[in-house]
């Protein structure tokens, strides 16, 4: 398995630039333990947290995420999507199995055998229809399976042998149907009797965000009410009554009760509309979608014109009783006690582990079965998510100083103004490339076959390398490249051995970068195999100031990196 990027390609242009992870040798290289770096490190830096919110130094203590306080403003009621579905343009046809006939329904009649006829019949306004040579048949309320019973047997009243029939509802008599209360367009809109509840209310704008509700609707005859309705029900559990409308009904939207607003970490921010015996946490869990694994809930509320708030469990929040106007906030506040370590290289088994937050490097390394004589147990390093982030930010802090030192500098004559739009462009160029690297966040636990044993933490990538027999040449040499490693050869004959250096090269500056992801100057150490070479560029400028910048910022990327991008 690859372990470490191992292919440099030459920087062209206005300047060459190691792109990687970090700003900084001591932030882009970190160590653990007793271990030796090219930089002196912060004793306590090994033992810090991934999470990074509460800063000790300044005493600044971790809060709710930006993210996710609470914007009251932005959050519509829950129910509000259900108007975004069109509605309105699905009208019905009034042919169900459950309709009921009514005054001005046409249906058909077809007879033959003993007697022959087909006709049109209209339902008159005393619920009849009527058939010639039989004569009225009350039909009004019946649904079609008993209309066509009650036809048949009129029929055979008459014509007892060798007569069939056949009934079949054509066309149903359109309705007005009043909307009114808390709707955005209150009026009277046209439908057919088996039209749905939503449809009329979609015509009508649908329920009002601000005032109206969503669980309290009622269908209003001759003064009145026939159903109340829930569309709760209909958004949880698809239940939606059915009335048979009449012409001259009444949709009444009632006010909007008691709400709760629900953030946080559910799939979707509501405002909740509880009724009077659901005014508990457990009913607005019932509610609400959470997402797996919250565990605490923040409620915000005011309480005799006082502000009041309060934290609690997700256990102790179902028995809490909730006012209208609260703010609940959920969240994910509990650490887990499992963490998750992954191995890359020369192993046996899977390569991801599950096991407790405390677990030791040691303990853990001591489980792991590794191939006998092509394993080097001794230059093992971890890629960390802290590391990687902390190499991040330092590698944005050095760009932001470099750019603020040298692009807002004036100039005194025309030619130095000349020369510092060239640098300019060389700048804004060079931060452009290095600030899209991203840190592997390796940091060192493994110096002269001594591995540190320091905690393990969730999503770390321990790195177990095979023993190497080659070296690799890269950078600003001619002819980049891995040879066979020889004991006894030193930096400069391997340099030669690779076509010596390019025009660009900076020969003060070379680096030797184990497998452990230690970095090394070329001047202090032994080379041996599985090491690299890497010749760093000359910075691509004669202002002394501003080549000293870009050689550090270089020298420090190359160490965390070992990229070359051209600009």
């Amino acid at each position: 398995m690859k372990m470490l990027p191992r292919q440099f390609s030459f920087l062209y242009a206005l300047c060459f630039v190691y792109v990687g992870f970090a700003a900084h040798i001591s932030a882009a290289v970190e160590t653990a333990g007793d271990i030796s770096s090219v930089a002196s490190l912060d004793s306590n830096s090994v033992n810090e947290s991934i999470d990074t919110q509460t800063n000790w130094r300044t005493g600044t203590y971790a809060t709710l995420p930006a993210s996710d306080q609470l914007i009251s403003g932005d959050i519509k009621p829950f129910g509000s999507q259900l108007f975004d579905g069109g509605f309105r343009g699905l009208r019905a046809d009034g042919l169900n199995a459950e309709y009921l006939i009514t005054p001005g329904d046409l249906v058909v009649l077809r007879i033959w055998g003993a007697v022959e006829l087909e006709q049109v019949i209209p339902v008159d306004a005393r619920g009849n229809v009527f058939i010639p040579s039989i004569g009225p048949v009350k039909v009004q309320g019946l649904s079609h399976k008993a209309f066509d019973s009650s036809i048949r047997a009129a029929v055979r009243s008459v014509y007892p042998e060798n007569v069939h029939v056949y009934t079949q509802v054509q066309g149903v008599q359109p309705v007005a149907v009043f909307v009114t209360g808390y709707v955005a367009k209150p009026g009277q809109y046209a439908g057919t009797p088996n039209d749905s509840l939503v449809y009329f209310l979609d015509q009508a704008g649908g329920v009002d965000d601000s005032l109206g509700s969503y669980r309290s609707i009622d269908v209003m005859r001759g003064g009145d009410v026939i159903y109340s309705i829930d569309l709760y029900d209909f958004l949880l559990k698809g239940i939606l009554p059915r009335p048979q409308f009449r012409d001259g009904d009444t949709l009444v939207v009632k006010e909007r009760k008691a709400t709760v607003l629900v953030s946080g970490d559910v799939e979707r921010s509501y405002r909740y509309e509880l009724k009077k015996n659901e005014m508990s946490g457990r009913a607005l869990l019932e509610l609400a979608r959470i997402k797996p694994r919250v565990s605490h809930v923040l409620i915000q509320s005011e309480k005799d014109s006082q502000p009041y708030s309060d934290y609690l469990t997700l256990s102790e929040f179902q028995t809490q009783l909730l006012s209208d106007g609260d703010e609940v906030q959920l969240s994910i506040d509990k650490r887990s006690e499992i963490i998750v370590v992954e191995i890359e290289g020369s192993y046996y088994g899977p390569s991801r582990h599950s096991m407790p937050r405390d677990v030791m490097l040691h303990d853990f390394l001591n489980t792991i079965a590794v191939p006998e004589g092509i394993t080097d147990v001794s230059s093992i390093s971890i890629k960390r998510k802290s590391v990687a982030l902390r190499q991040k930010a330092s590698l944005e802090e050095s760009l932001k100083r470099l750019e603020t030192t040298y692009l807002g500098a004036s100039s005194s004559t025309p030619q130095e103004a000349a020369i510092r739009v060239q640098e300019a462009e060389l700048i804004s160029r060079f931060i452009t490339r290095a600030s899209k690297a991203e840190p592997n966040g390796r940091l060192v636990v493994a110096s002269n076959d001594h591995i540190a044993n320091i905690r393990l933490q969730d999503g770390d990538v321990i790195s177990i390398p095979e023993i190497e027999d080659s070296l690799l040449i890269s950078g600003e040499v001619l002819v980049p490249q891995s040879v066979v490693f020889v004991a006894g050869r030193d930096v400069n004959e391997y340099i030669e051995g690779a076509g010596g250096f390019s025009q660009h090269a900076d020969d003060d500056h070379i680096l030797i970068i184990r497998q452990n992801g230690e970095v090394r100057a070329a001047m202090d150490v032994d080379l041996k195999a599985g090491d690299e070479i890497l010749v760093l560029p000359k910075a691509p400028t004669k202002n002394l100031q501003l080549a000293t910048s870009i050689t550090q910022i270089l020298y420090q990327l190359a160490v965390s990196a070992k990229v070359i991008n051209d600009i």
